[in-house]
């Protein structure tokens, strides 16, 4: 039975508290806890977005907001991956009717890693593409079923390809300062024969509106793929702030300083940085808010370049002024919160590791967005 909104957020917050008493150990092992993945998939959260055609709750993108940003608060390794594992079930319908059918076969999700960056090679052969190659940062790989990877095919075209993950290798590379716990290992294929009907030019995944999108009445799976994952990614931070937010707010309440003896909840320096630290997660939860609304407005219609520099522009401040957020709590924190211990300097090291991603570059969105005031063509294709 279908999920509401109220009882995803409901099991959401249920499961935070656990999740939050793992965060450390989630980093210690290098990849998800297996408690916390087992509970995110026993309590139905992965199918969120998942067409209603293979099982799937068919939830917009705000119920995918407020899931990611509640359990990215208790641990952004764990939120990034549940981020994915939701984000990526879309992914899927753009492919074949049969490849649909062989990914939601038996149950309505799939776990699986995506990256959009051509890593691997393919030579055509009968009925399909032998594949080879590396693909870095593959998170969700840890616990996955499938693995979506694009690469150049021996024609000169640009391809994407589902594999089942029992056909692919993992490297262990994962030894991060941050988002440690995500376990984005290297996913290796070597000869992998993929079928034309779990094959897809990388252009018709970019765009969206693909004959396997068209399958489902609801135009959120015919979207373009950058809007989407703009959408997508953007709860994570706000999470995480939120999530900073309250540790620094413990601290504050907790911390008597080493050399004054004083309470730090009685410091009226204390007060005004736990406020504007209050603020600012307020004013990132609005702006995510925002721009989920502003994308679902939009689905159905024509994103117009206008809209998508808008959109990257919007998904790249919101990144900044949470990183920022962060580091200024971390540095009001004291040095105590530098333990390995103190959720705080984990959510300094995450927060700092993931804004650097080529999708929501700050200086690049800067740059669009000057560009585009001036009639100037985009002069990157992260839009």
């Amino acid at each position: 039975m279908a999920l509401t909104h109220e009882e995803a957020v409901a099991r959401a917050r249920a499961l935070a508290p656990g999740i939050a008493a793992r965060a450390r150990e989630t980093e210690e092992l290098r990849k998800p806890h297996d408690a916390s993945i087992a509970e995110l998939v026993d309590a139905e959260l992965i199918p969120i977005l998942s067409p209603k055609k293979w099982g799937g709750h068919e939830l917009g993108l705000d119920t995918h907001r407020a899931v990611v940003e509640t359990i990215s608060a208790a641990c952004m390794s764990t939120g990034w991956i549940l981020d994915f594992y939701i984000g990526h079930c879309v992914f899927a319908t753009k492919f074949s009717a049969r490849a649909q059918g062989e990914f939601f076969a038996d149950k309505p999700y799939i776990l699986a890693p995506a990256t959009t960056s051509p890593t691997t090679k393919a030579v055509r052969e009968d009925g399909g593409w032998r594949v080879t190659g590396k693909i870095p940062w593959g998170s969700g790989i840890m616990h996955a079923d499938w693995a979506f990877c694009v690469g150049f095919g021996d024609d000169g075209g640009l391809y994407a390809f589902a594999v089942p993950a029992a056909e692919v290798k993992v490297d262990d590379v994962w030894h991060m300062a941050g988002m440690a716990g995500t376990g984005s290992n290297t996913v290796v294929l070597e000869d992998v024969f993929v079928p034309d009907h779990r094959t897809l030019p990388q252009r018709d995944l970019t765009l969206g509106d693909t004959p396997g999108a068209r399958l489902h009445d609801n135009p959120m799976y015919r979207m373009p793929l950058m809007p989407f994952l703009f959408a997508q990614a953007a709860p994570v931070f706000s999470g995480a702030l939120r999530g900073a937010t309250s540790a620094f707010e413990d601290v504050i309440r907790n911390r008597v300083t080493t050399y004054g003896l004083k309470t730090m909840k009685d410091s009226t320096t204390a007060h005004v940085k736990l406020g504007e630290a209050a603020t600012n997660a307020m004013i990132a939860e609005r702006l995510v808010a925002d721009l989920i609304a502003r994308v679902q407005s939009s689905i159905g219609g024509k994103f117009t370049l206008a809209e998508r520099i808008g959109l990257k522009s919007q998904t790249a401040f919101i990144v900044e002024h949470c990183r920022r957020a962060v580091n200024d709590m971390a540095h009001n924190g004291g040095a105590s919160n530098f333990s390995l211990d103190a959720p705080l300097q984990r959510f300094f090291r995450d927060i700092n590791t993931i804004a650097v991603h080529a999708f929501w570059d700050w200086e690049v969105a800067r740059e669009l967005t000057g560009r585009h005031t001036l009639d100037l063509k985009p002069n990157n294709p992260l839009v």
